[in-house]
């Protein structure tokens, strides 16, 4: 109801003064482009006049920003890639019919870590076919292979994430610690002109409050892309997982029903 009256009370104002002197009102018109340029060349002026330290702190937070847009534009690539890969290469999987083949396609899909796994998987196959080892033996081979190309996958696909952590953590602060000394410069300033008036003060505080604004534009984008890429990696990770079981599921049906045809055949001889 207040902001109803403040409204209604200055659009009477803005009428009473169209009213006294309508030239004054339309050359006033014009000054709302005006003062958002101003502001704008302001803030770069406010940039230029900091301090040392503040714009030491300015640049840090810049360096953090470029970095952090870096890692999330190949992070995003990267991943993508790893979807799509994954996704076509799942498609062979379940429509082929021999695994010697599927290995030579599986080439294709280097930008897939489920790929990846299952040529690891298959290369440990086929050394554990020369050595001639036990059903058993050969199976914990196999999975311990599959374990072990699971988890480089997966701190392949994690790589360079944690500095987009690090920046949404850190750079708020970094900002922060800008802002209190270039406040602290300001009121050392006002110490020795031996005024404390807003004129005084309000430059020196806004160069400063410069820094926190530039830390949270470093910090906010690189929260965001980190939770985002961080659930990204664990849905890759949940199908490696369940590649990794369904291929070791595939594999001791075809070493049981080998087993089982050795066995009939013994039977067989014997009668």
């Amino acid at each position: 109801m207040s902001i109803s009256l403040l409204i209604l009370s200055f659009a009477q104002q803005a009428a009473q003064t169209v009213a006294q002197d309508p030239v004054a009102a339309q050359t006033a018109v014009p000054a709302i482009p005006v003062a958002s340029a101003a502001v704008s060349s302001n803030v770069i002026h406010m940039v230029l006049d900091a301090g040392p330290v503040v714009k030491g702190v300015l640049i840090s937070l810049l360096l953090f920003s470029l970095v952090s847009w870096a890692i999330i534009l190949s992070k995003f690539i990267q991943l993508s890639r790893a979807s799509r890969n994954s996704n076509s290469f799942l498609d062979s999987f379940w429509k082929s019919r021999s695994l010697a083949n599927l290995y030579a396609e599986s080439g294709e899909f280097r930008s897939s870590p489920i790929a990846q796994i299952f040529r690891v998987g298959y290369q440990e196959l086929g050394r554990v076919h020369k050595a001639r080892l036990d059903q058993r033996t050969a199976m914990e081979n196999v999975q311990r292979a599959l374990r072990r190309s699971s988890a480089a996958e997966g701190t392949r696909l994690f790589k360079y994430l944690p500095f987009l952590a690090t920046c949404g953590n850190a750079t708020p602060f970094i900002g922060l610690f800008g802002t209190v000394w270039g406040i602290m410069d300001s009121f050392h300033e006002i110490g020795l002109a031996g005024t404390a008036n807003l004129a005084t003060v309000a430059p020196g505080i806004s160069e400063a409050l410069v820094a926190t604004a530039v830390g949270l534009a470093a910090a906010i984008p690189a929260v965001i892309f980190f939770n985002y890429f961080n659930s990204w990696v664990r849905e890759l990770e949940a199908e490696m997982g369940n590649f990794t079981a369904d291929f070791v599921n595939i594999l001791e049906r075809d070493l049981l029903k080998r087993s089982t045809g050795v066995q009939g055949k013994t039977g067989s001889e014997e009668e």
